[in-house]
């Protein structure tokens, strides 16, 4: 395996234990020895992890002492704080506050989209939406959502603003299990296919309040399919 994936595996193994609560919130990490022997990797490897988890605020470094584990409020990593709160039973608040944050980010995308597109964003789009109508035929959920996916990322790259592309993708890629969901719901996948057409067209149509509007109008229907087919059934 290569180092950094190897490194990213120790980075999860680390956090799944301080949410399960076998390493402790507060307390010291266990001495670098003997948690590498119990992650059976090597003290690089778990101090390249350990690095990555510091820079998500996880992991505090105490001079003279060994590396603790901050309180979750400290965290700042946004997939940190997503693991954590999925885990700690409440996966409908994370969920639906990740949408919230998508929304006001996306809907100001669509916006500059609509003023900035390209006929090859455009055709992008359109290339995607042909996809998910394919996918949803033959109920090939995987498929719709990959496509879901490469819409906003045609919408993202259309906005052409690459701070706005890096601060999305990490929220769009956390939310393709719930999308996954979802997209198993055959009239949700119908509303979605309907969603992203009103959103291509307001894009192409170069306006950029229909867009910021059918893309608002889109993330309003994902939350009420959200709330009603998923959170409804739990």
């Amino acid at each position: 395996m290569a180092r950094a994936s190897r490194t990213q595996e120790v980075v999860e193994r680390v956090l799944d234990a301080i949410i399960d609560g076998t390493i402790a919130t507060g307390a010291a990490l266990p001495p670098e020895g003997v948690l590498a022997e119990e992650l059976e990797v090597s003290r690089l490897t778990l101090r390249e992890a350990v690095r990555l988890l510091q820079a998500q605020g996880v992991i505090v470094q105490v001079p003279g002492r060994r590396h603790r584990v901050a309180p979750v409020a400290q965290w700042t990593g946004l997939e940190a704080v997503v693991r954590h709160a999925r885990s700690a039973g409440e996966r409908e608040r994370s969920s639906l506050e990740l949408l919230e944050v998508r929304m006001m980010i996306e809907t100001g995308a669509a916006q500059l989209a609509a003023v900035r597109r390209s006929d090859r964003d455009v055709d992008a789009m359109r290339r995607e939406i042909d996809r998910m109508r394919a996918a949803h035929a033959r109920t090939d959920v995987a498929g719709f959502v990959e496509a879901d996916l490469e819409f906003h990322e045609a919408v993202l790259r259309a906005a052409n603003n690459r701070i706005l592309v890096a601060a999305l993708l990490p929220l769009t890629a956390m939310l393709a299990d719930t999308r996954s969901e979802t997209s198993a719901v055959s009239d949700i996948r119908e509303h979605a296919i309907a969603e992203h057409e009103s959103v291509a067209a307001a894009i192409e149509s170069g306006d950029p309040v229909a867009a910021r509007d059918a893309m608002a109008s889109h993330m309003e229907q994902t939350r009420g399919d959200l709330v009603e087919y998923v959170h409804g059934r739990r």
